[in-house]
């Protein structure tokens, strides 16, 4: 017989994991009173206190819901084990569906929480290769400029929370200084990004960060400067000489999955009206499908707001429209559970994605598939391209994939490059 202190022990142990944290008391207890009735281990224990965030997390019954249905349904075979089965069954059921989101209507959208602004005096290195580079994946080559770290805005699958973990935003104090250091060699060109630490435009010029990034373009003519963001705070370019190899790029999904899951950024139409009006004043924008999800209705959500895009932009006027989709480490699901937030962003058959977790291939060249042929009309004039995906996934959307990581490079660089000076035409 299992001792009660051995018993306690083991939800002792799972107190320490910061996914316990975030359960409501009601569960915490209910997973006290499994342990002591099915005598289940610390790793099934650990199992259903997984189970029941991830059913807190998408609003669907407790768990103790389940599993009263559960042992109702097997009678006398309810054992520990039948149990667990049939939970974990369950738990696959909902990962293997398609997500289900509610229209929120005009109800008040869910905002993170302010963050203060400070001014950082590191000496930490604003210049490297995007964090998500890999020989493994087809891969552009991005170099990034972490002039912001942290984000104000609340996107409940953004990994940046993984790693800035302090509420606070931080502007590089000696931005500017550390950007015209920067051993670039003159004779190469780079593409490189500004939103990979925290999005490009959400805290404006506010010391200075977006006029040091303007001159290191204007410096540089041997680059191309992307700015990303889910934001509609667009006056400080509006009002500033913006370089001509300097361009905005917005990530772009369905209002349905931006009120339920990007929280505190802009809403489509004012994301796409704030991308045509820096068209109108001459500078290249582009779209980020990232990430597509695969929710009931995904296509024609996709369908409305792609057409939308296409008749409000005229093909040389968009640098490049790229693609992505939920992708994960596994320290950034562990925080994503460890939120208690309300988020359907875990509620995916997850398979590998050389060391990550994703969708399965055939989900993703179904979702891929469907987004690139909306832009059917654009194929000809505009840079088409998956973002962190496997050769076998470029190859199964597109047909070909390039041969290496160079190559794409260069397509890139030369397709945005060629575009840049070529405004005036439109």
């Amino acid at each position: 017989m299992i001792s009660t202190k051995s018993k306690n022990k083991r939800i002792n142990l799972l107190k320490n994991d910061s996914i316990y944290s975030s359960l409501t008391l009601q569960n915490k207890d209910y997973l006290a009173a499994l342990s002591s009735k099915y005598n289940y281990s610390y790793q099934e224990l650990r199992q259903l206190m997984i189970i029941s965030a991830d059913f807190s997390m998408w609003k669907e019954k407790s768990i103790s819901e389940c599993i009263s249905e559960i042992e109702q349904s097997l009678g006398p075979k309810a054992d520990k084990r039948a149990v667990l089965i049939d939970v974990k069954r369950e738990w696959n059921s909902l990962k293997s569906a398609k997500i289900k989101y509610e229209y929120n209507g005009d109800q008040i959208k869910s905002r993170p929480k302010p963050r203060k602004v400070t001014l950082s005096d590191s000496k930490n290195e604003v210049f490297g290769m995007c964090p998500v580079a890999s020989e493994k994946t087809v891969c552009c080559n991005l170099m990034t400029i972490d002039a912001v770290q942290g984000c104000s805005l609340g996107c409940s699958y953004c990994s940046i929370q993984t790693f800035y973990t302090d509420g606070k935003i931080s502007v590089d104090k000696n931005l500017a200084e550390k950007l015209a250091k920067i051993p670039l060699d003159p004779n190469k060109k780079y593409h490189i990004g500004s939103g990979q630490s925290s999005d490009s435009l959400a805290i404006g010029n506010r010391e200075g960060v977006l006029d040091a990034q303007l001159n290191f373009a204007r410096n540089n003519p041997n680059i191309i400067l992307e700015f990303k963001t889910k934001s509609n705070n667009i006056d400080y370019l509006l009002r500033s000489n913006v370089p001509d190899n300097v361009f905005v790029s917005w990530s772009l999904n369905p209002q349905l999955f931006i009120d339920n899951e990007e929280h505190g950024t802009a809403s489509f139409d004012e994301r796409v009206s704030s991308a045509r009006a820096l068209s109108d004043k001459g500078i290249l924008v582009g779209f980020h499908f990232h990430p597509i999800v695969y929710y009931e209705g995904y296509e024609s959500d996709y369908a409305t707001i792609i057409q939308k895009v296409v008749s409000l932009f005229d093909p040389l006027e968009v640098a490049m429209v790229s693609m992505g989709t939920l992708t994960f480490i596994k320290p950034a699901i562990k925080k994503l559970r460890s939120t208690g937030l309300s988020s359907k962003v875990l509620q995916i058959p997850m398979a590998d994605a050389v060391g990550k977790s994703s969708y399965t291939k055939e989900i993703k060249k179904e979702i891929f598939g469907h987004v690139l042929n909306q832009f059917s009309s654009w194929h000809d004039s505009v840079f088409f391209y998956l973002c962190m995906e496997e050769r076998s996934n470029w190859e199964s959307v597109f047909g070909q994939s390039y041969i290496d990581n160079s190559e794409f490079e260069d397509a890139l660089f030369s397709s945005v490059s060629s575009k840049m000076y070529s405004l005036e035409s439109v």
